[in-house]
């Protein structure tokens, strides 16, 4: 048997609640419950009417939170949303300072980055088919030259909350680069072709520095055009970051391809220390002697030698000598081959042609087979301020901005860029930075990829519901998981 709960106005102006059923099409009075003069009466009666109703058939209600008896037969399923994944990631751009601005809309464009990257336009028909969130495409065109003034601020933010969050001290920072590709075969004065890490050399594209902490959180970044060699930003980039926030002391630690004369003479001129990673092929023969003499082949070994370029220091490594030398015997064995069949021109390592004649290149094999193992890196901080060990352990630790960027490119699909302006394009990153530093911030503190935590989060769902009675919606959470309660403890958040 199903009864419904009703409120219907008396003659004498007063609130009768009723038990009812209805019966082919025809509604029929089970009990009447009484009359009420106000609303707290009705509010009693309402109770004592699903009371009854729970008495007699032992029919639990939907909503035992809600003002009466609403059972699962007066409510129409509407869909659901992902609203409390919206409430956290707001939560923690709130947290980071990003919800000072007032504008809701850049905060709303930050989380759906997170959520399910898209174009802008695109992006606002996600935020109200997940959250009905509901924003005009021209308001999203006339905040756009209030966000461009935003860069500088949102940095600070970020910095602010590293120093907070991480313990950042400024005393040694993660560099590396990366290039962004656009949907199109025009260049301009920004987008240009040149070198790119996407394999997309015949597309124009941009240079994008970035600088992160020693966990990998972003803190400063910074726009080139795109045939900007990527050594050439180093410096910029990093003399400004000095320069902004009143730095003393600054160790940079970058990849081998941001090494030269010209860069280490910036760095030296501005005061900057550094760690960057070694190209040993490109070493002189004197060098290579002695790295060869000095240099014992035990798991671990290392040594420190003086250049132009700083201090060099050389480790040897078991694992890496075995994978090298795997590598060496492949590409030895490729170019015999080569050899034996004259008729194929694949171009192979160890093939060199001196007078028109191709033979086995003995002189890059005897000092490939010198480096065997060694893996080198470059410093001007001497044994006294840090020693070869910490210098190697800090180099490594560069691993954590690779992954910042492959969050970047592939979880928040920073590229390609289908902006075709330099101001759009600014602010595209700007949000993609902000993203990155929620991305960053989730995985650091939970130990998840920012995919799997977004995973959870969506299994806490809202369920809509209409109630049929009085036509009002209704919504209603899935009870939090255990592994959802346990993120939100290790994020510090309170469930809503």
């Amino acid at each position: 048997m199903k009864y419904h709960i009703r409120k219907v106005r008396t003659g004498s102006d007063s609130i009768a609640v009723q038990v009812i059923k209805y019966e082919n099409r025809r509604r029929v009075i089970v009990k009447h419950i009484g009359s009420a003069r106000n609303k707290d009466e009705v509010i009693l009666l309402w109770d004592n009417a699903a009371n009854w109703i729970a008495e007699q058939t032992k029919q639990i209600p939907l909503f035992p939170q809600e003002e009466g008896f609403i059972s699962l037969e007066q409510c129409e399923y509407l869909g659901f949303q992902h609203t409390f994944l919206y409430e956290i990631l707001y939560k923690l751009q709130a947290r980071l300072g990003y919800t000072c601005f007032g504008s809701k809309l850049l905060n709303d464009l930050v989380t759906i980055r997170i959520i399910e990257p898209a174009s802008k336009l695109r992006s606002l028909e996600l935020l109200e088919t997940y959250f009905n969130i509901k924003h005009r495409r021209q308001t999203l065109y006339d905040i756009l030259p209030a966000l461009l003034k935003l860069k500088n601020k949102i940095e600070e933010l970020t910095i602010n909350f590293a120093v907070k969050e991480f313990e950042f001290d400024f005393a040694i920072v993660f560099y590396d680069v990366t290039t962004l590709y656009f949907e199109t075969f025009k260049s301009d004065d920004f987008r240009k072709t040149g070198f790119s890490k996407d394999n997309k050399s015949n597309q124009p594209q941009i240079v994008v520095g970035l600088v992160v902490n020693k966990d990998g959180f972003p803190v400063a970044y910074d726009l080139f055009p795109g045939n900007t060699f990527e050594g050439h930003t180093l410096v910029p980039i990093i003399k400004d970051f000095k320069k902004k926030h009143d730095i003393k002391s600054l160790t940079v630690v970058a990849d081998a391809a941001m090494i030269s004369a010209d860069n280490i003479e910036n760095l030296k001129t501005a005061k900057i220390d550094y760690i960057v990673g070694a190209r040993l092929s490109c070493l002189q023969a004197d060098l290579l002697s002695a790295i060869d003499k000095q240099l014992p082949r035990t798991d671990l070994a290392d040594i420190r030698l003086s250049t132009d370029l700083g201090y060099l220091i050389c480790e040897f490594s078991k694992k890496r000598f075995d994978k090298d030398k795997f590598e060496m015997d492949k590409q030895i064995t490729k170019a015999k081959e080569i050899l034996q069949h004259p008729g194929k021109t694949k171009r192979v390592k160890f093939v060199k042609t001196t007078e028109a004649k191709n033979q086995l290149n003995s002189e890059l094999i005897d000092k490939t087979n010198i480096l065997l193992g060694i893996k080198g890196y470059y410093t001007n901080l001497d044994e006294k301020t840090i020693s070869n060990q910490l210098v190697i352990e800090r180099y490594h630790q560069l691993y954590k901005i690779e992954q910042a960027f492959r969050i970047s490119k592939h979880d928040l699909k920073t590229r390609p860029i289908f902006h075709f302006k330099k101001d759009p394009i600014k602010v595209h990153i700007l949000i993609c930075f902000m993203a990155l530093a929620v991305s960053k911030y989730v995985e650091i503190k939970t130990n998840l990829s920012i995919q799997a935590f977004l995973s959870e989060c969506k299994t806490i769902t809202d369920a809509k519901l209409l109630n049929k009675i009085n036509n009002k919606i209704i919504i209603k959470r899935v009870p939090l998981s255990e592994e959802v309660s346990k993120l939100l403890d290790r994020l510090k958040l309170m469930p809503h």
